[in-house]
């Protein structure tokens, strides 16, 4: 059974009750590293300079405090592996429907390799395979 590192921990930790549920159900099952949660106004402008991010603070949903999104990749990292996080996408999609249906959390998760939620996942303009973020209740 897998653990979060205390790196892990504190960045899931600045996040929405909901996604710490879905997180550490999912690494239970699938390690993984939590790579961002809360993101602050620099870290913010950096990612949407670098391009990493379509937004600006404070409209990103890593902007709210606590964080409404996270980005999180399995371990070991390899980001050339699109395949390998897109199948971690599906188990993460999986155990937060579960949850959502058992009324462990509220809201619905929706995953920046699938922006319209429609299980196409060629039909994005923009792919951030790493992001998860909670709408609606």
């Amino acid at each position: 059974m897998s653990k979060y590192s205390n790196k892990s921990k504190r960045r899931l930790a600045t996040c929405h009750n909901d996604l710490q549920t879905i997180f550490n159900a999912v690494v239970s099952g699938f390690d993984n590293s939590i790579l961002c949660g809360h993101r602050g106004e620099k870290e913010q402008s950096e990612s949407y300079i670098s391009g990493k991010s379509k937004v600006q603070f404070p409209y990103g949903k890593h902007n709210s405090n606590p964080s409404m999104a996270v980005d999180s990749a399995p371990y070991p990292i390899n980001w050339k592996d699109r395949e390998r996080i897109t199948y971690y996408a599906g188990y993460v999609m999986g155990v937060a429907e579960s949850l959502r249906h058992q009324g462990l959390i509220t809201h619905k998760l929706r995953w920046g390799g699938d922006w319209d939620s429609d299980t196409e996942v060629s039909d994005n303009s923009f792919d951030d395979l790493v992001h998860f973020e909670l709408i609606g209740e």
